[in-house]
């Protein structure tokens, strides 16, 4: 049986690639997302490729899409807030927790961030007072 290529799969590649670089993934990060290869994202993005159908849906929901928007069946209709930075993803993550763990998260990272601005404080005034002082001449006439 010959594998017969529909007008949908024959650009899954491209559309793939886009929907992935829109979303702010590198091929890497978006295959450790959906839990392949970098090498086996790059062979879906080539033209004459078709992914198996069981990745279809963690390919669409890491994408922030329907599995029909990445299969080309249907247009987005209106585009979601993508994170387009690993850091992002996770806060959007956090965003779904409960209260409490919301919380409790927003208590470490304001740990972090006060840790953070102190010690760029401390960097800056131990840089500023140990540069050497110009010294004034003067001339006697």
């Amino acid at each position: 049986m010959s594998k017969r290529k529909t007008p949908v799969m024959q650009i899954f590649g491209e559309r793939l690639a886009q929907l992935r670089k829109t979303a702010g993934y590198t091929q890497v990060a978006f295959a450790a997302e959906v839990g392949v290869t970098q090498r086996m994202v790059a062979y879906y993005e080539a033209p004459d490729a078709q992914p198996p159908a069981h990745l279809l849906p963690q390919m669409a929901k890491a994408l922030g899409v329907s599995v029909d928007v990445l299969l080309g069946v249907s247009e987005q209709r209106s585009p979601k807030r993508m994170a387009t930075h690993p850091l992002e993803r996770r806060l959007l993550e956090i965003d779904k927790f409960d209260a409490k763990a919301k919380r409790q998260i927003t208590q470490l990272l304001d740990s972090f961030i006060e840790a953070e601005k102190s010690k760029q404080r401390f960097n800056t005034s131990s840089t500023t007072a140990t540069k050497p002082r110009t010294q004034r001449t003067t001339t006697a006439s």
